[in-house]
């Protein structure tokens, strides 16, 4: 009334719970002003005004789908959810929660990028916040929700091939282990067979011996003949002859004693090289047992990547 013109006003959010904007026009009788006439109407934040228009053509841009929606400080007011994805447990008029990435907006006056996990709204997504304001006060939120269960899943098969190469590395270990157990096997083989080669050399030795031993024998045989040839006081010699013959006779048997002995350590080298060999087997068949399990786990890993390659084209 004092200007004579037309004046507005905005009164804000926290006056009234909602924010209003009053027109005010004078009311004149002539040329003297008598009165006022003042009109109130809710003053609807510009982006909640569009948002029907808009909504709809930005969340259908998007191959996965996406879900809109502008809050007031405390509720849902609006919301679009599109053809391919949506939120249906966020109600116009439900209540934010808190924790939200749309409290902190309001709070911290920024917008806010976040990753929900799957118990927030029964799926996983991600929220993009931002605050608006009336003036200098925050008025609400203008929110965005994406579907991220793709992304959901390809971190489950990352860790799946995680998983998987980890126990690829175990196996590997176990093979590199018996691998080596192998080759000291191997290695305790060789030796015992070398050993077993000198052993049949000592026994070639004690043969030629004995050989030596029959011949001289033989020889004293044929001596004993000629003496039992010439009878009478010459048989004296036989009794030489017989000396000699019982003395090798013993040593025949002292070399027999030889002769077992070394047997009896080629038998206990041939079992100590059976053993040998049990091992060698057993880990060759542990580390065929591990090839299978390599191979099983590289064709999980091939399945995984074709889905991870099916998964790619759909993002």
């Amino acid at each position: 009334m004092q200007s004579e013109e037309e004046e507005r006003e905005t009164i804000y959010r926290s006056v009234y719970g909602i924010q209003l904007l009053m027109v005010a026009n004078p009311i004149f009788d002539e040329d003297k002003v008598v009165g006022s006439v003042v009109m109130i109407f809710p003053d609807i934040h510009p982006v909640a005004a569009a948002f029907d228009n808009f909504a709809p053509m930005i969340a259908e841009m998007f191959p996965e789908g996406a879900s809109m929606y502008i809050t007031s400080q405390t509720e849902f007011t609006y919301r679009y959810d599109s053809k391919k994805f949506g939120l249906p447990d966020i109600v116009v008029g439900s209540p934010l929660k808190d924790g939200s990435p749309d409290k902190e907006a309001i709070t911290t006056r920024q917008p806010v990028v976040r990753e929900l996990p799957f118990g927030f709204y029964n799926k996983p997504i991600q929220v993009m916040s931002y605050p608006l304001f009336e003036g200098n006060e925050v008025s609400g939120t203008f929110g965005m929700a994406l579907p991220r269960q793709n992304a959901a899943d390809l971190k489950e098969m990352a860790n799946n091939l995680t998983r998987g190469l980890e126990e690829i590395s175990a196996v590997i270990e176990q093979m590199a282990t018996s691998a080596m157990q192998i080759t000291n096997n191997e290695s305790k083989l060789n030796s015992n067979i070398n050993d077993i080669l000198h052993l049949s050399e000592d026994i070639n030795e004690i043969t030629g011996f004995i050989k030596q031993i029959a011949d001289e024998t033989k020889m004293l045989g044929l001596n004993a003949a000629i003496e039992a040839a010439r009878a009478g006081d010459v048989g004296k010699g036989f009794g030489a002859v017989a000396a000699e013959i019982r003395k090798l006779s013993d040593e025949s048997k002292d070399t027999v004693a030889n002769i077992k002995q070394s047997t009896d350590k080629i038998k206990r080298k041939i079992s100590e090289t059976s053993k040998v060999s049990e091992l060698t087997l057993r880990s060759s068949e542990e580390q065929a047992a591990a090839s299978q399990e390599i191979t099983a786990s590289i064709e999980e890993i091939l399945s995984l990547a074709d889905k991870l390659d099916s998964i790619a084209k759909d993002i």
